[in-house]
């Protein structure tokens, strides 16, 4: 964890919560390379999410609104989809909001999607999705890698052919996770 998500969780009613550390580490990768408008939100719904979580922490600087992109149709198709499968929903619907804002922002970048999200491995990535969307990843019975999956089923969800997430060909291992793409 950063020095920047400590410093968040020192702001936290509740330090243990789960929710709590992980939005203290989303939060805190953006701010510790400078570029918060990369996590998805923008400043009045950052603001909302640190005063939830983190009463009386501050960003020094808050982001302004995402570019206009050309995937946003891709985009405001995974947050809609994790917003269905979201068990959380219900009882924290702002906070259900925010984290699918922010894993469909990072749907954008190219990287594997817990670098893009600012975890330190997959495995992060593994336990967020199955505290919050158990019943989605219980069909990633393939292994997928969840940016991959994450695509795959927002095409199966369009009734489309599945294909990649708007980040994937500037990744590393695109050539890996699309052979047939080369």
């Amino acid at each position: 964890m950063n020095e920047s998500a400590r410093a968040l969780l020192a702001h936290a009613a509740h330090p243990d919560a789960p929710d709590s550390v992980l939005f203290a580490r989303l939060i805190g990768a953006r701010v510790e390379s400078g570029d918060l408008l990369l996590l998805g939100l923008d400043a009045a719904a950052l603001s909302r999410l640190i005063g939830r979580h983190f009463p009386g922490a501050k960003i020094d600087r808050p982001p302004g609104a995402m570019l206009w992109s050309a995937h946003w149709p891709f985009v405001r198709d995974l947050r809609g989809l994790l917003m269905w499968h979201d068990r959380t929903a219900t009882r924290h619907r702002q906070d259900a909001l925010c984290l699918a804002a922010i894993i469909s922002a990072a749907s954008l970048r190219p990287d594997h999607l817990w670098r893009d999200l600012g975890l330190a491995r997959r495995d992060d990535v593994t336990d967020m999705l199955g505290r919050h969307y158990p019943d989605l990843i219980a069909r990633n019975v393939a292994n997928l890698r969840w940016k991959k999956f994450l695509a795959q089923e927002v095409a199966h969800a369009r009734g489309e052919a599945p294909t990649c997430a708007p980040g994937c060909p500037g990744c590393e291992d695109y050539a890996f996770c699309y052979p047939d793409n080369r």
